[in-house]
């Protein structure tokens, strides 16, 4: 991979994200991060899957920050690239927001895209 295809696939994590990763995993005996997957299916052809998880596998990235760690698979990081996972706390509720720069459409339950 060249220094542009690593600039593309890289995922950032802001500071509400990483915060409230952090404060879920450490509620959470025996888990060690929150996994972000991309799933198909869903209203718009892609769904992302929020799990916290005990361990890590090969494939693997993780992404750290402010004592949070979040893993991405290889493959769904394909999908995931230039992306910013974000907490929001707002009037609608709280809830994990995925900014995707490859998602051409996404659904309003903001869990759903497609590319």
């Amino acid at each position: 991979m060249g220094a542009d295809a690593k600039t593309t696939m890289k995922v950032d994590v802001t500071d509400a994200a990483a915060a409230r990763v952090a404060k879920i995993v450490a509620g959470e005996p025996g888990k060690i991060a929150l996994r972000v997957a991309v799933e198909g299916g869903g209203c718009s052809g892609f769904s992302y899957k929020f799990d916290l998880v005990d361990s890590r596998n090969d494939d693997d990235v993780a992404i750290e920050k402010n004592g949070a760690t979040v893993l991405i698979d290889d493959l769904s990081l394909v999908y995931m690239g230039g992306s910013v996972i974000d907490f929001v706390d707002d009037l609608m509720g709280q809830s994990f927001q995925i900014r995707n720069p490859n998602a051409v459409a996404s659904c309003g339950c903001g869990t759903s895209f497609s590319i």
